[in-house]
């Protein structure tokens, strides 16, 4: 499957819609403009990948709404400089949308199917800096940390200790909490050890956010 004029045509009507729902960062507008969501979806999908809407991906999960991709990219913030830990990788697209965005950027996954899928589709696609991982999203990844930031694209009932434990002093955490399907945007910042700040950035819809993984990757 190709990147054509088309597509990109259909990218710029998107982005162009997305300005128009607040999203104003210019370099998030520029990444989404770039990476060609179609090609992390299957193909039966390619005539919705530019509408603002979830999509089917492997392993019962969604690809996210570009609304809410590019809106929890937006409060990231991700700077040239950071390393960044996105929880569930999902398809790939969030990971891909920050890799043009960040200096490091570390994924992990809790399916096996969709980690080893998705990670050579990543590499296929030329995205080989970004460094994919099987595990608990719950427990973020020490091996690699700290980071500056954390996403995390699933919707959390709580707040995994582990992840913010994992941030550097002045790093932010972006996660959807809540008990229902309906999650609330939060943006939590590490302002010292023990220390935190939180924000809430309205109202998303997220498959569950679950500890523990499915497989067993070698």
């Amino acid at each position: 499957m190709n990147d054509t004029y088309r597509h990109k045509g259909m990218r710029q009507k998107l982005t162009e819609l997305l300005a128009t729902k607040g999203i104003n960062n210019q370099k998030v507008l520029s990444a989404l403009m770039y990476v060609p969501r179609h090609l992390f979806l299957d193909t039966a999908f390619e005539e919705q990948a530019y509408k603002n809407k979830a999509l089917p991906i492997a392993s019962g999960q969604t690809i996210s709404h570009p609304y809410t991709v590019a809106f929890q990219t937006q409060l990231l913030d991700p700077q040239p400089t950071d390393k960044i830990l996105e929880v569930g990788t999902g398809s790939g697209y969030q990971a891909a949308i920050l890799s043009h965005l960040c200096n490091k950027l570390y994924t992990i996954e809790r399916h096996e199917a969709l980690y080893v899928e998705t990670a050579r589709k990543l590499n296929a696609l030329g995205y080989i800096q970004i460094r994919s991982l099987f595990g608990d999203g719950y427990k973020g990844s020490p091996r690699f940390a700290p980071f500056d930031k954390i996403l995390v694209t699933a919707g959390a009932h709580m707040i995994p200790q582990p992840l913010l434990d994992q941030l550097k002093i002045g790093g932010t955490l972006v996660i959807p909490k809540g008990s229902s399907h309906t999650k609330t945007m939060l943006k939590i910042t590490k302002e010292a050890e023990q220390k935190y700040s939180t924000e809430s950035h309205g109202a998303f819809q997220f498959v569950p956010f679950l500890e523990g993984t499915v497989g067993q990757a070698v």
